[in-house]
């Protein structure tokens, strides 16, 4: 008895001995903010600085990023870039970390999920044409979903760069011209990616990029310098992030560009002093690929070690793929050059969000198998929602659409079976083979209904016109063509600057020589960016713009032509009358001299103006009713106005409030958006849409300096051509 005793004790003084010894930072029970000093302090310099560094793991097949492969990962590095989708090979890696490293810090792993990862939907310009945030969300779930399920711990997205000049290729990658538009697509992506607790096992951290400027790169080339005034960062482009951060984003992503005279990646004013100082940004920044050793082309600093030390000192926790801080920051710390206590703050941030993912406690996934976590039967219908709300119907002379009383439909185009093209650029882990084409969703809707003839007609680009008279052939004998043109996708994205708007000379051609047969012409077109459409708008009686719709654009458009679906879309970006009209976009100053300054060889007008799109019904708005016309500041203002569905057809229609301030100490844009709400219409039936209107925040603008004010004075409440007055009074 007296040995079972002895034996009892023993084991619970193990047991207590072991609870002792446990270090404190692998306590679930303590504060993360305890855990994390804890841990800090058992940190030698070198192991702090490998916390700060980000490598790769898997296949790369970006272009833009090709860098050496880093056979030897070693155990202590902070995050690798993830570009397998094999949750097995994260988890032998990540048990490297855990058990051949001194502390077993877990690694992050990220990866580039930015419309989608193997759910691929509409690219982030067309999903901005929904206006439907919470479905926007919702897709960012998936993706979250599938990437966490899959490795992925944080995704570099959402990209929220206002951008005005579609010859940019990375225009595809956010949500158009609007700074409001993009602040509230960007809170309603963190919010998808990032779920209630980001510790969840389906929740991914996100990154808030390209911080910030990037999408005013001159003349739309990639990489290059931005001129932007403190006024212009303030009022244009910091919007979005500022949202994003107050919506709880982890992590930002550093720009490439140099703003004005100081690269964003060494930018202590955006970084240090706004982020983290101003908005409390308790996260960390990660350089954008090569964006640190970069800033030695960009004729800032002399050599890897110098760059390191501006990238760090202006505050760029991570390094990505510069390999400038695993070999030179824990050397500045012993120079002096950085102190103890900002290499701690760092590697603080970074430890902050793995602790906030739970990966010390959950370092692994879970391996499932591809039907468990990809292409789940709600996933499918969020995609097919998203990209049927993102197309958006630019013409439609005559009532050329929807489609009746057809039998024989001519479908013509390079892009009418494609799948691969649908998918646009970032497609992550997207098969084209899961991909439903143009051709298949006429296909599956018109079987039994109209017959369908197909030709190529030609190439995406190039000289040869051979294929011309198989086109025509077809198409005489059709009661309708559908022209299915487009961009490659490769076409748009990053490093995929284009000089022009408008589509090669051959699609154009085809186009021409259809038009010409007297039949009705539908063209389709799918892109990452705005196009030129002056010469193609005149050759077809309706023009249907449907992006880079993702695996399941095929079904809704098909939809869309035969009537099942009326189109919803509405532009989140200007079309050009020409490429030559670029910077045009909706939210411009007033000029000096309103009547004259214009083009003297076309109209100084847009094609098609942002929030531009039609629907096969018709909506006829009231009149706007304020809840007063005199307030003081302070007060509380709403607006509303009513809208009738007066067509044959249910229909969706989006309601945008816009604000102008006619006269201000700053002056301002000839209007703002900075409302927007969408509601489905039954015919015949009217509805309310509100605005609540926060004056300091709505009517209200910023300075230079990012401070905001409300001046007194008349104000304007602006829906579509309807009008009413404000006036702000002591």
């Amino acid at each position: 008895m007296v040995k079972i005793f002895c034996l009892f004790f023993i084991t619970l003084l193990s047991i207590n001995l072991s609870a002792q010894d446990k270090p404190l930072y692998k306590d679930a029970n303590q504060s993360i903010e305890k855990r994390i000093e804890d841990l800090l302090s058992r940190m030698t310099p070198e192991e702090k600085a490998m916390q700060l560094n980000q490598y790769t793991l898997g296949r790369n097949d970006n272009a833009n990023n090709m860098a050496d492969p880093v056979n030897d990962i070693p155990a202590e590095i902070g995050s690798l870039i993830y570009f397998s989708s094999d949750p097995a090979l994260r988890n032998q890696v990540q048990k490297k970390a855990m058990e051949k490293s001194r502390l077993g810090i877990p690694v992050i792993f990220g990866y580039d999920v930015i419309h989608g990862y193997r759910t691929v939907y509409p690219i982030s310009l067309g999903q901005a044409c929904s206006w439907n945030p919470e479905l926007v969300k919702k897709a960012c779930a998936v993706a979250a979903q599938e990437a966490r399920m899959s490795g992925v711990d944080w995704t570099f997205s959402p990209m929220i760069d206002v951008a005005r000049d579609g010859r940019w290729g990375r225009v595809a990658e956010g949500y158009g011209e609007d700074p409001y538009t993009n602040a509230v697509f960007s809170v309603a992506s963190v919010k998808g990616y990032q779920g209630d607790d980001i510790s969840g096992n389906k929740n991914v951290a996100a990154c808030l990029k390209h911080y910030v400027g990037y999408g005013a790169s001159e003349a739309g080339r990639d990489y290059v310098y931005t001129e932007i005034s403190k006024q212009t960062l303030w009022d244009t482009y910091m919007l979005p992030y500022e949202e994003g951060v107050k919506a709880g984003a982890a992590t930002l992503m550093s720009c490439f560009n140099d703003i004005s005279g100081t690269p964003g990646t060494a930018n202590r004013y955006i970084l240090t002093e706004v982020l983290k100082n101003r908005w409390g940004h308790d996260g960390f920044v990660v350089s954008d690929w090569g964006a640190i050793e970069q800033l030695r082309s960009q004729g800032v600093a002399k050599d890897k070690k110098e760059a390191a030390l501006k990238a760090f000192t202006a505050g760029v926790e991570m390094d990505m793929m510069n390999r400038c801080y695993d070999n030179h920051l824990a050397e500045l710390v012993k120079e002096g050059k950085v102190s103890e206590e900002q290499l701690n703050e760092a590697v603080r941030r970074v430890l902050r969000v793995k602790f906030r993912l739970g990966l010390f406690e959950n370092p692994y996934t879970p391996v499932t198998t591809e039907q468990e976590r990809f292409l789940l039967a709600e996933s499918m219908k969020i995609a097919e929602k998203l990209a049927e709300e993102s197309i958006v119907l630019l013409k439609n002379e005559d009532k050329a659409l929807p489609l009746s009383n057809v039998k024989k439909i001519a479908v013509v185009g390079p892009m009418a079976k494609s799948q691969w093209h649908l998918l646009g650029s970032w497609r992550a882990q997207g098969n084209a083979e899961d991909a439903v084409s143009i051709y298949k969703g006429l296909e599956n809707e018109f079987e039994g209904k109209a017959q369908l003839q197909y030709a190529e007609g030609c190439d995406f680009e190039g000289d040869d016109r051979s294929k011309f008279e198989e086109a025509k052939t077809v198409a005489k004998d059709a009661d309708v063509i559908i022209v299915c043109l487009g961009e490659k996708a490769q076409w748009s994205g990053e490093n995929a600057s284009r000089s022009t708007l408008s589509l090669p000379q051959i699609q154009e051609d085809l186009v021409k020589e259809l038009h010409n047969l007297g039949k009705p012409v539908i063209l389709v077109l799918s892109g990452g960016r705005p196009l030129e459409l002056t010469r193609l708008e005149k050759l077809s009686d309706a023009m249907l713009e449907i992006w880079q719709p993702g695996i399941a654009g095929g079904n809704p458009l098909a939809g869309i032509i035969s009537g099942r679906i009326n189109p919803s879309g509405k532009l989140s970006i200007t079309f050009p009358y020409s490429t030559g009209q670029i910077p045009i976009y909706y939210n411009h100053r007033q000029s000096a001299r309103t009547h004259q300054g214009k083009y003297q060889d076309i109209p100084s007008t847009p094609l098609y103006e942002f929030t531009h799109g039609l629907s096969y019904t018709t909506f006829e708005y009231g009149d706007i009713k304020l809840s007063s016309d005199k307030i003081r500041k302070g007060d509380k203002l709403s607006a509303e106005i009513t809208v009738t569905n007066t067509g044959d057809m249910d229909g969706a229609e989006t309601v945008h409030w816009f604000i102008r301030d006619p006269v201000s100490t700053i002056s301002r844009p000839v209007k703002e958006l900075k409302h927007f709400e969408k509601q489905m219409l039954k015919k015949g039936e009217t509805k309310t849409f509100r605005f609540d209107i926060d004056l300091f925040k709505d009517l209200g603008f910023v300075n230079g300096e990012g401070d905001r004010f409300l001046e007194t004075g008349e104000y304007q409440i602006i829906v579509k051509d309807k009008k009413m007055k404000v006036e702000i009074v002591e």
